[in-house]
């Protein structure tokens, strides 16, 4: 009977012992950041996209972005963060998605120019996100990389191998 009771105050213990830490000790490894934040201090949004022409032959709109539009924030670099957006899928198998474009807004890159490449996240998860889940606002975690890379989409800024993908809880 002694040996429950000992087991129990030891449970006690170490399960009080988390709240004498420290805020610092218990906070998230993962720093949130906005979407204004992957652009470097200094440079207005309204100074990334430039104005465009249309492609007749393609029936489609290119953007023209200036140089402002591919300046990223390197003091992200290798930060673990947290960052909230929409999938645009480029790889997916019976499982889901195992790679995709992370975008600000719904539909960016589908229907509309892609946003510049400082705006856009290429995402690679060995855990497939569900592919019933594609239109979803969600939270993607992990080591972001300020280096560019071309697509078959757009040109891309960053770059997430996310440790954790879940929904975004409004």
């Amino acid at each position: 009977m002694t040996a429950p009771q000992f087991t129990r105050r030891r449970f006690l213990l170490v399960s009080g012992a988390g709240a004498l830490l420290p805020a610092a000790a218990k906070a998230s490894p993962f720093r949130e950041i906005r979407w204004e934040d992957l652009i470097p201090p200094g440079v207005p949004y309204a100074e990334i996209i430039g104005e465009g022409e249309m492609d007749a032959r393609n029936d489609t709109w290119n953007p023209v972005f200036d140089e402002n539009a591919t300046k990223l924030n390197t003091a992200l670099d290798g930060a673990s963060v947290k960052l909230p957006g929409y999938i645009i899928p480029l790889e997916s198998g019976a499982d889901g998605v195992t790679s995709f474009v992370l975008v600000p807004y719904v539909g960016a890159c589908i229907h509309v120019p892609p946003p510049p490449p400082n705006q856009l996240v290429f995402v690679t998860t060995a855990t497939p996100w569900p592919s019933d889940n594609l239109w979803d606002a969600i939270w993607v975690y992990g080591r972001l990389s300020a280096r560019l890379q071309s697509t078959e989409i757009a040109e891309i800024g960053y770059q997430i191998e996310a440790e954790n993908i879940e929904i975004y809880e409004w």
